[in-house]
């Protein structure tokens, strides 16, 4: 008796096990390619505009400056050290594990690397005592991740790479004469780096140096500390707590109203926001 023929464009079901072995292998891949390439993050809060604003989902190369901990999900203990790295280069934007709870990821742009020093003078940033040039671009305003008005002035920020390479960015500065813009001399430690967020008047960042008098990053003796209000200050920051480099913002979403409130959608996207370089 001849055997049934099978159709050409015929499939076969799929049995549970081969579906599972399915799954696996996409779950194992998507944890791949977020721990080793690249992984999105949203952007809470408006330190870093108006380079990056609230809203922002964007993506971090995890290449960039090899692989720690803290690259993985979980962030597993018995890893120790950085495989495949490189040095941060002054200017990047780079995602890192917070120093006081490195659960949290922060997002600031370094500025110092180690061996730098590092103030600024009535408003104006000064590294290896070169006051680095800006030019103004006008006024600018913003809303917070509170729905609060930022008002200052945007200005274009040339800020030189160690490599002889300028990297043009834009900061907001909304006061020049408080302690944060006029700060003492910080001396960049060893296997460290300074981080200050674009928002310059609105950036818990290295500036901030209260309670951190030990420890692998400890400001160098004779620092006077900024100590910022919350009690939780970053202070110079690990080279090892580094995740990766922000290279683009993927899309953008201007959340003013509740995300089940659907009919804003289409006027909440940034549309010229997507596949948007960061510099």
């Amino acid at each position: 008796m001849n055997e049934p023929i099978q159709p050409k464009d015929s499939v076969r079901q799929e049995s549970f096990t081969d579906s599972l072995r399915q799954i696996i292998l996409w779950i194992v891949l998507v944890v791949a390619v977020r721990s080793l390439v690249v992984e999105p993050f949203n952007i809470p809060s408006a330190s870093m505009v108006p380079t990056l604003q609230v809203g922002d989902f964007v993506a971090v190369s995890k290449m960039s400056y090899g692989y720690s901990r803290y690259s993985f999900p979980g962030a597993p203990s018995f890893f120790s050290g950085r495989v495949f790295a490189s040095m941060p280069h002054r200017g990047d934007v780079a995602v890192f594990r917070y120093t006081r709870n490195t659960s949290i990821d922060y997002i600031k742009r370094i500025v110092g690397l180690p061996g730098d020093h590092i103030r600024m003078e009535h408003g104006r940033l000064v590294i290896n005592d070169q006051l680095i040039p800006v030019e103004d671009k006008g006024s600018y305003a913003v809303q917070d991740e509170r729905g609060e008005t930022l008002s200052g002035t945007r200005y274009r920020e040339l800020l030189p790479r160690e490599d002889g390479k300028v990297v043009a960015h834009d900061i907001l500065k909304m006061r020049d004469d408080d302690l944060a813009n006029n700060t003492p001399d910080y001396v960049v430690p060893q296997g460290c780096f300074f981080a200050m967020g674009d928002d310059r008047d609105d950036s818990s960042d290295s500036r901030f140096q209260g309670g951190h008098d030990s420890g692998a990053c400890a400001a160098p003796p004779g620092n006077e500390f900024l100590v910022d209000n919350s009690g939780h200050d970053l202070g110079f920051v690990p080279i090892n707590n580094l995740v990766g480099r922000a290279k683009l913002v993927l899309f953008s979403v201007d959340m003013r109203h509740p995300a089940w409130q659907f009919w804003y959608w289409p006027v909440e996207i940034r549309w010229g926001r997507f596949l948007h370089g960061i510099r």
